[in-house]
């Protein structure tokens, strides 16, 4: 597979296999973000952490650097970056929220600018996204509201945001309405996947963000989902070598797409598979641990191939071979899968769907497929097809 990933390197695109860095024990995956005047490099591969203050200044310069995080992460890693940073002098301080999805509100947001602004930060210097995709979104959302934009570089801690959040600078917070409402596109300045941070991630938010990556070979890369299909005990026994090629692969996938379009106008939207019923079901489940960002997707993304399936547009091979997989990833890929007794009523996911960010004139723009790897935006399926789709799958 590194081969063909080779020779199909786009302009948007570092393919997964280059390598960046000295010797073969230092040797890194480098994908490159092509935008104008924005490009900027994800690097993927072990001990990037520990080095995150010498690659911030090779490749950004001297700059004071404030480290935002949460209670879970620094625990763990908050104390070897900072140091790093301070024995450079270059640590203008460390702000630590509170875990989970419900601290991407107005007031965690409002308290993060503020500690930013009491830190000093000139517009020259850095914002560190030091966790999964929450504090990437927060920490990247201030990024680019402060002093009408700062720099911001992320160096993601889970597998979610590794694959995915990190990468393409979408930042949000959530609203009552519905997830990621009010937000930005800004664009980080560099990207460090330290594989090493893996080892410590709990199962669970291990199979939720393997959901990612899995989601990017549904869309558009049918030869990937053959490889994960064949590697999947191996990346998740988080094997070094499987885990940098998984993330690396996706990673090129995904930039390639936001290089040729960045504000999701059109292609990027098929990056949303599973996510107009997933952040549908996440809002349901009030945004906690009830219901895992990646485990919405994984049931979201279920009920797009089955709906495909339904209309016409795929066979029931796929759909099922997609759901089988996920299942086997142990991952929930039904409504009544999620834990409880209680299940949302088909309109009520159906009122949420109405406020995801694709909606144009009142109707829903969802992500189907033709097959694994041909997913597809359409505005045609009527409001009232989804909801006897979805009072079918509820029961």
């Amino acid at each position: 597979m590194k081969k063909d990933r080779e020779a199909q390197a786009t302009e948007g695109e570092v393919a997964a296999t280059s390598t960046i860095g000295g010797g073969a024990g230092d040797a890194l995956i480098g994908v490159r973000v092509a935008l104008d005047g924005r490009s900027y490099d994800v690097l993927v591969g072990p001990q990037l952490a520990a080095r995150a203050a010498d690659l911030i200044d090779k490749r950004l310069g001297p700059a004071r650097c404030a480290i935002v995080t949460d209670v879970n992460v620094a625990a763990t890693h908050l104390n070897a970056v900072a140091a790093g940073l301070e024995a450079r002098g270059r640590l203008a301080g460390s702000k630590i929220l509170p875990p989970g999805e419900a601290s991407k509100s107005f007031p965690v947001l409002e308290d993060l600018c503020e500690s930013l602004l009491a830190m000093r930060l000139e517009r020259g210097d850095l914002v560190l996204a030091l966790g999964g995709g929450v504090i990437g979104d927060l920490a990247g959302f201030a990024a680019s509201i402060l002093r009408r934009g700062l720099r911001y570089v992320q160096l993601p801690t889970t597998l979610l945001a590794q694959v995915d959040s990190s990468v393409g600078g979408k930042t949000a917070i959530n609203a009552s309405h519905g997830k990621n409402l009010i937000g930005t596109f800004h664009q980080p300045s560099l990207v460090l996947a330290d594989i090493d941070l893996l080892a410590t991630l709990p199962p669970r938010q291990f199979r939720a963000g393997y959901v990612e990556a899995a989601k990017y070979a549904m869309l558009a890369d049918a030869a990937y989902f053959d490889w994960l299909e064949a590697n999947r005990s191996s990346l998740f026994a988080r094997e070094p070598a499987v885990l940098s090629e998984a993330i690396g692969v996706a990673v090129a996938g995904k930039a390639a797409i936001v290089a040729r379009d960045e504000t999701e106008t059109g292609e990027r939207m098929l990056l949303n598979l599973g996510h107009t019923f997933g952040h549908a079901l996440e809002a349901w489940a009030g945004y906690s641990d009830k219901l895992l960002h990646g485990e919405a997707v994984a049931i979201g993304i279920t009920l797009a191939f089955e709906l495909s399936r339904e209309l016409g547009f795929t066979d029931a091979a796929s759909a099922d071979r997609v759901r089988q997989h996920l299942a086997r990833a142990g991952l929930p890929t039904h409504i009544k899968d999620i834990a409880g007794n209680e299940w949302p009523e088909a309109d009520t996911l159906l009122r949420l769907m109405a406020q995801d960010k694709k909606v144009r004139a009142g109707r829903l723009t969802l992500i189907l497929a033709r097959g694994i790897g041909k997913a597809f935006a359409t505005r045609d399926v009527e409001a009232a097809t989804v909801r006897d789709f979805l009072k079918q799958r509820i029961g």
